[in-house]
């Protein structure tokens, strides 16, 4: 059945000195060549770290409560991806007061990235506010936090494999030895936070709060909007989101990506039925509720420990965060 779905979730998705003397044959014999010097990784475990301490200093900064012009600027500046859009919202719907965190020193992932390698990026668990939170940054033009999930209670980092020097490998894209490769994560999770344990995909992502009793909140929310004369529905959508992966000691993969929901409420009758606005959203909407319409939109980060393909079984999501980020209506 895994194998299954996801064959269908792919087919619908792809310097010289001078000259020196011969050596005889016995001397060469006896002279061992000497091991070439390593290669300097793209980004080493020491860059990683002073990129975590930069980063954790400008965003508490960024977050005091102050005058300054351009704070949400700067720090849509230092983020990337799901996390700038959770950062906007952040600061637009507390009045530019964001939450700010206390941070504990990390454990760092570093992929051994080649010299030359175009996207680089690292990972890091570390303690955010007493919850421990994978983030990850990547280097584009400069480096930014691209990815930021706490642990879910009961649940662990898996054992990330390393090598001699303390790097960690990155998993390819398209890598065929796990049970979920990395480009098929987010389309599998928002099937599953869709459909449940109906669809294609049930099975592959283990049942829990972020994926089959989503599913079942969205139909009894379906139900319960149709009987009260309106329509309602909630899509879950990948985007264009970045997907990193480490491999993990048994040979599996941590999975770290994002995704977007986008949940709207329609009214079918006329002028009588409204539809009240969440007070989640009142940062957004300023009127209680609605005549026509109301869209939602959230962004959601996750990390699942995704087994590997010689011992298949349901991958549990073991990270998340997320919030609102946008909201519509008329």
């Amino acid at each position: 059945m895994l194998a299954l779905a996801v064959g269908l979730l792919a087919a619908v998705t792809a310097c010289t000195g001078d000259a020196q003397p011969t050596a005889t044959r016995s001397a060469a014999a006896g002279s061992p060549s000497p091991s070439p010097a390593p290669e300097v990784p793209a980004v080493t475990r020491e860059e990683a770290a002073q990129e975590f301490a930069d980063f954790t200093l400008t965003d508490d900064a960024l977050r005091v409560r102050n005058d300054l012009q351009g704070r949400l600027t700067q720090a849509l500046d230092i983020t990337l991806g799901g996390q700038a859009q959770l950062t906007q919202a952040a600061y637009l719907s507390t009045g530019f007061a964001p939450r700010r965190y206390r941070w504990g020193p990390p454990t760092l992932y570093v992929p051994r990235f080649a010299p030359g390698e175009r996207a680089p990026w690292f990972s890091a668990l570390t303690m955010r506010d007493g919850l421990p939170t994978l983030l990850t940054f990547a280097r584009t033009d400069r480096w930014r936090l691209s990815s930021a999930a706490e642990l879910l209670p009961g649940q662990e980092l898996p054992k990330i494999k390393l090598d001699a020097d303390g790097y960690a490998t990155s998993v390819p894209a398209d890598d065929k030895t796990v049970t979920i490769s990395p480009q098929f994560i987010g389309p599998v999770h928002a099937s599953v936070a869709e459909t449940g344990t109906a669809g294609v995909t049930a099975g592959l992502l283990g049942a829990g709060p972020y994926t089959t009793e989503v599913a079942e909140q969205i139909a009894g929310n379906r139900e319960r909007a149709k009987n009260e004369g309106f329509s309602y529905d909630s899509i879950f959508s990948a985007d264009n989101y970045p997907v990193y992966a480490l491999r993990t000691g048994d040979g599996g993969a941590l999975i770290q990506y994002s995704l977007s929901r986008t949940t709207s409420t329609t009214t079918k009758t006329a002028e009588d039925d409204y539809i009240p606005v969440p007070e989640s959203a009142r940062w957004a909407i300023s009127t209680p509720v609605l005549r026509r319409t109301l869209k939602l939109t959230e962004t959601h980060q996750y990390a699942a420990a995704v087994p590997p393909l010689t011992t298949p079984a349901a991958a549990p999501v073991i990270a998340h965060d997320g919030s609102l980020t946008r909201a519509s209506g008329q």
